[in-house]
């Protein structure tokens, strides 16, 4: 079998790299140099010419700030090369495992949110990527799409990298206490993904995937101080303080039921991979 994982250079494709050896398929790992998904012209001709019998997109526009004032180059990568893909893939019997995001929600829900849930993006990432779940549906219905958030690894940009520079760089920091969600440790999502891939049984449709929490940005930045070890003082602000360009949803909770019982797996407690996580940094510092 042979794989294909875009965005081969961020968080999630990274994980997927590391674990990949485990697993006896031929993997091909494109990143942007290699791929240029914004390059809708050569997209079919790459596709072709690799001939994959699975895809696992992880490749995405992810500046929600820039999205703001670029919606194209937004919605050309989260979307328009989505829409490629996912009629190559129906057309070529090609498996699609598309990663997609809680931002399709709009934050107002007080319950944990299904995906079945009305979607209604405030930014244009959002929207963006709800256009690219969309058009997985449409074009190729035998997809898999998995919607995560707050997303963090020790490759890439994320928050939990951000507060450890910020913790080391300053004794006092305000952070958000009124956005809820949970975290997600991107290679405990790298193993979710290609279970599903080995699974005898492949069973499209959408589903939610986060490790198990329900914690505030300033809930996170305590524990990351904690499990660190450092001294900063952390105050919790409102969002209204840091009213960027995008706007973000103020509950991102993610009910997964589906997901476990769907592929009989146990969500991993947020704390447990966090400390994994940090472990790593550490050791690279």
């Amino acid at each position: 079998m042979k794989i294909l994982v875009t965005g081969a250079n961020g968080q999630l494709g990274s994980e997927i790299n590391i674990i990949s050896s485990h697993y006896n398929f031929e993997w091909i790992f494109l990143d942007r140099k290699s791929f240029d998904l914004s390059d809708l012209n050569n997209i079919n001709i790459k596709l072709n010419r690799i001939k994959p019998n699975v895809i696992i997109n992880c490749a995405a526009y992810t500046s929600v700030n820039d999205a703001e004032d670029d919606f194209e180059s937004a919605n050309i990568i989260n979307h328009m090369s989505v829409n490629l893909i996912a009629k190559w893939c129906n057309f070529n019997n090609c498996k699609l495992l598309h990663i997609s995001t809680d931002y399709v929600y709009d934050g107002s829900s007080k319950i944990p949110i299904c995906e079945d849930s009305p979607t209604n993006p405030i930014n244009n990432y959002g929207k963006t990527k709800l256009l690219g779940d969309l058009t997985c549906l449409k074009y190729n219905p035998s997809s898999i799409i998995i919607r995560t958030s707050w997303l963090y690894s020790s490759f890439g940009n994320n928050f939990v990298k951000k507060m450890i520079f910020l913790m080391h760089e300053n004794k006092e920091l305000d952070v958000i206490n009124d956005q809820i969600g949970s975290p997600t440790y991107a290679a405990d999502l790298s193993e979710l993904v290609i279970s599903i891939i080995i699974n005898k049984q492949w069973r499209p449709g959408i589903y939610n995937y986060t490790n198990n929490a329900k914690i505030s940005w300033y809930d996170l930045a305590n524990d990351i101080k904690g499990i660190y070890g450092f001294n900063t003082t952390i105050n919790g602000v409102s969002s209204k303080k840091y009213s960027g360009i995008a706007k973000r949803p103020k509950y991102s909770l993610l009910d997964k039921t589906k997901i476990k019982t769907t592929f009989n797996i146990t969500l991993i407690p947020y704390k447990d991979s966090l400390k994994k996580c940090i472990k790593i940094l550490k050791n690279e510092t």
